[in-house]
């Protein structure tokens, strides 16, 4: 019997910033199948180009010892206008980037 499909692209483990507050990369595991992928680092246009296109990304944390399972927490999401959208986890509604609760690097 086959495994649930996982109903996220990706999970958010690290973030961050560039000075002027704005995501600079993002340490993330990419779904493939039903594991993940080691570490990547994601710069933020890569990151926005693939929330754009759909993909589904979570922030969340590794289980030790527990291979491809996570603990995972935020939706993240898309907000603000087309020409320069904030990417953003939980319910608020900043101007800008705002992965609240993500370990900064």
């Amino acid at each position: 019997m086959a495994g649930k499909k996982k109903p996220y692209d990706g999970v958010v483990t690290a973030v961050r910033y560039s000075p002027r507050g704005d995501i600079d990369w993002v340490r993330a595991f990419e779904r493939r199948g039903f594991v993940f992928s080691d570490r990547i680092v994601l710069n933020r246009e890569t990151l926005l180009a693939r929330l754009q296109a759909g993909q589904k990304f979570k922030t969340g944390r590794r289980i030790p010892g527990m291979g491809s399972d996570f603990e995972v927490f935020e939706d993240i999401r898309l907000v603000g206008k087309e020409d320069k959208p904030a990417i953003i986890c939980g319910a608020g509604q900043p101007a800008r980037d705002d992965l609240s609760g993500v370990p900064l690097l």
